[in-house]
C-alpha cells in the first residue's frame, strides 16, 4: 500500500501507483453476484454445463463482477491522507479483454492519469487493469474517475 498526502497527488500524475494483492474468484462470489444482479447466465453459474460446453470446462466471472472489484483493489494500492471522503464519479472507458475463470486469482494495477481541481473536489482519473494470474492479457482495463474532498 502506498500512502500519499493530498498535496502530493499532482506530482504522481502519469505514474504507475502500484498493484494490489491477489484475490481468488471462487464460485460462491460469482453466485452471490448473480443473485445481486439477476444475471444467472449459465456460463457463470452452471458448473455442470460449463464442464461440458465451455472451452476449458469452467464457469467464468461476470465482466461487471470483475469491474466491481476496482474499489476493493484500489484501496489496497493507495491511501491518500488529508481526505474527508471520496466518491466514484464514473468511467470513461471499459474493456473486458479476457475471461476470468472461476478458481483464478486477479489483482489490480493502477496508473494515475490526471489530478484536476473540480470546484471543492479534486478529480482523479486512473487507468486500472485487472490482471489474471498466469495470463498475459488482463481481464479488464478501465479508465476510472473519482472525486476526493479535503
Amino acid at each position: 500500500m502506498r500512502t500519499v498526502s493530498f498535496d502530493e497527488l499532482p506530482s504522481l500524475a502519469g505514474q504507475e501507483i502500484g498493484v494490489s494483492e491477489w484475490v481468488l474468484i471462487d464460485q460462491e462470489r460469482v453466485n452471490k453476484f448473480a443473485d445481486a444482479t439477476g444475471d444467472h447466465q449459465w456460463i457463470h453459474v452452471n458448473i455442470e454445463r460449463a464442464a461440458r460446453e465451455m472451452p476449458d470446462g469452467k464457469t467464468i466471472a461476470h465482466g461487471f463482477l470483475t469491474l466491481s472489484l476496482i474499489p476493493m483493489l484500489s484501496a489496497q494500492i493507495m491511501r491518500v491522507t488529508g481526505v474527508s471522503r471520496g466518491i466514484n464519479y464514473g468511467l470513461n472507458k471499459v474493456r473486458f479483454t479476457n475471461a476470468v475463470q472461476v478458481g483464478s486469482r486477479v489483482r489490480g494495477r493502477q496508473k494515475l492519469i490526471s489530478v484536476e481541481a473540480r470546484g471543492d473536489a479534486t478529480q482523479l482519473s486512473s487507468e486500472f487493469a485487472i490482471e489474471i494470474e498466469g495470463q498475459k492479457r488482463p481481464a479488464c482495463i478501465a479508465e476510472t474517475i473519482g472525486l476526493i474532498y479535503r
